[in-house]
């Protein structure tokens, strides 16, 4: 089966609708406030209506509330919840949606202990101080590829991924996704529907 395809950062329903006539396998709603790419209720709502349900919709947070993010889950019926600040263990345990973990390594530490992270999924992005991610820095993804494919399976790949660079990661690292915000805009959150199509395709034929 080819890479699943997250197209994150989604602020507006055309975008939206064209991710899916793409073929992205997964759509991020970000609701932290100081992000570019922060979403309203009401808008995420609108976005919402025009996923089908063979796309997962996926919630981003950083350092929310649980009632929040319950709320929101139950009000949006996210699929997965996508935690992207500095959760604990126990922030991450006891949801009834698929969690994912978003972990900014830094270029001279050690790949994460997968062991240790109860969330279905991890994330690997590049850490920038003071950024909780989108920062259009790519993360050396041949560092993952030495990871045991069991790891590899609960892998999404982030990090400065472009239509020009995705095929060549997903070729070294074989994850289970590849996300994408800044790689295929025009401006922070307005997707170029050319940088959008062509990502989705080299990500899905490499």
């Amino acid at each position: 089966m080819s890479v699943r395809v997250k197209i994150c950062g989604i602020t507006n329903v055309a975008d939206a609708e064209l991710a899916v006539q793409c073929g992205a396998d997964l759509i991020g709603l970000n609701f932290y406030p100081p992000s570019s790419r922060y979403v309203s209720l009401q808008t995420a709502r609108e976005i919402r209506a025009v996923i089908p349900a063979r796309v997962w919709c996926v919630g981003v947070f950083v350092n929310a509330e649980r009632a929040q993010i319950e709320s929101l889950v139950a009000q949006l019926n996210l699929q997965a919840v996508q935690f992207h600040g500095d959760e604990t263990a126990a922030d991450l345990q006891g949801w009834d949606c698929t969690t994912i973990k978003a972990l900014r390594v830094r270029a001279d530490e050690a790949l994460p202990d997968w062991e240790q992270c109860p969330t279905d999924y991890l994330l690997l992005d590049t850490h920038k101080p003071g950024r909780y991610g989108g920062t259009g820095e790519v993360f050396a993804w041949e560092r993952a590829a030495a990871l045991p494919l069991a790891c590899r399976n609960r892998l999404i790949v982030a990090g400065g991924l472009t239509p020009e660079n995705v095929a060549a990661a997903v070729r070294a690292v074989q994850p289970w996704a590849v996300d994408v915000a800044g790689g295929v805009e025009s401006e922070p959150g307005r997707k170029d529907p050319a940088k959008l199509r062509a990502f989705i395709t080299y990500a899905q034929t490499a």
